[in-house]
């Protein structure tokens, strides 16, 4: 190495110790917690209860441990943000960023509403991360957002602030934590595969509606459970409901369960308004014939099952179809079937107003 390339890793390594000295750490367990169907969890950063465990299959209840869609709200007047996080697993996928799959994501109030901030890149292959996620801000005080992990669970997150710096609970209820907007679904809405979490649907609906949303996605695995109806149906104060399970769904799963998935729901919650999404038409289904087959077919059981319970009285229903839900250039994928950042929020703008015309 020669002595100017020295002289500037010295200098870079001491400014790095100098910034480190200067943040204190705080366990954000203190700090309130938003997204979550139910507080009947062993751990604070998990989507399904532990009493679970044991009555659904293995690969959901992995799933219901994923943090996805689960953000902590704080206030601070720091001029740095920074996160030190551990997380379950050094889980990766070859389709989908680090940074979605076991990241953060800072966000900060405006008057313009919430405003990304930065992301905490999570170290490739290891559990424990530190990361800056925004520095050299005017010291003033702030609302903060800070999303947690889409496809990985989170054992432990501290939060590092300017060491003189406050860290509290939130002063403004955003979004909004009553009327919450409760999603059920498949891969797509646990977040595959954007690259970062504040980019999922869900949170970029719940950003854009002021209003907080569950994500209940499990990978593979939206399989119309009834224990995971019951989850939902158990929701204190819904405004909403999502059902955007066909992905994961054969046509014969749907027309063997899908009524008494709704029924466990509407039985709970009989004036809130219950929305059925068709599987969105893949990226190549324009060109593959059979994948196209097997999505209609897919879709003509929920339409079905839509029918069906609109003859039976059911009037707070509604049906979103597959037309048009990510646009028509096919240019929304990142496989074929999971959508990019440019997927998510089209997705997001096409529900955004059937959802806010059926809120409560």
């Amino acid at each position: 190495m020669d002595f100017r390339r020295f002289l500037a890793v010295l200098a870079f390594t001491a400014s790095a110790l100098s910034l480190d000295a200067q943040i204190k750490y705080r366990d954000a367990s203190s700090l309130p917690l938003y997204g979550r169907a139910t507080d009947s969890m062993e751990n604070r950063y998990e989507r399904l209860p532990d009493s679970l465990a044991t009555s659904i299959r293995p690969e959901l209840a992995s799933l219901g441990r994923n943090s996805a869609g689960l953000y902590i709200r704080f206030r601070s007047n720091s001029s740095t943000i920074s996160a030190r996080w551990v997380n379950s697993s050094a889980f990766a996928m070859p389709h989908m960023a680090d940074t979605g799959v076991s990241g953060l994501d800072l966000y900060t109030l405006t008057e313009d509403g919430w405003r990304y901030c930065g992301t905490a890149m999570p170290r490739h292959g290891t559990v424990e991360n530190e990361k800056v996620l925004v520095a050299n801000m005017t010291r003033k005080e702030r609302e903060f957002m800070l999303y947690l992990p889409l496809y990985n669970g989170v054992r432990r997150i501290e939060i590092g602030t300017d060491e003189d710096a406050t860290l509290e609970g939130p002063h403004k209820d955003s979004p909004q934590a009553g009327g919450q907007i409760v999603f059920y679904g498949t891969s797509i809405l646990q977040g595959g595969c954007c690259s970062r979490p504040g980019m999922v649907f869900t949170s970029i609906i719940s950003r854009a509606l002021d209003r907080e949303c569950i994500n209940l996605g499990f990978s593979g695995n939206g399989r119309l459970e009834y224990e995971v109806a019951q989850v939902m149906a158990e929701v204190d104060n819904p405004s909403v409901f999502v059902l955007d399970y066909v992905p994961n769904c054969t046509a014969e799963n749907i027309r063997e369960k899908g009524e008494t998935f709704f029924r466990i729901i509407r039985k709970a919650h009989p004036d809130v308004p219950v929305i059925f999404i068709d599987n969105p038409c893949y990226g190549h289904c324009h060109v593959d014939e059979e994948a196209r087959k097997d999505v209609d077919a897919r879709n003509e059981a929920q339409k079905e099952l839509y029918l069906k319970l609109r003859k039976s009285g059911e009037k707070r229903i509604y049906h979103i179809t597959t037309e048009n839900t990510v646009g028509t250039d096919c240019e929304s994928f990142v496989d074929g079937v999971h959508f990019t950042d440019l997927g998510m929020m089209r997705y997001a703008e096409n529900l955004i107003p059937v959802i806010k015309r059926r809120m409560r």
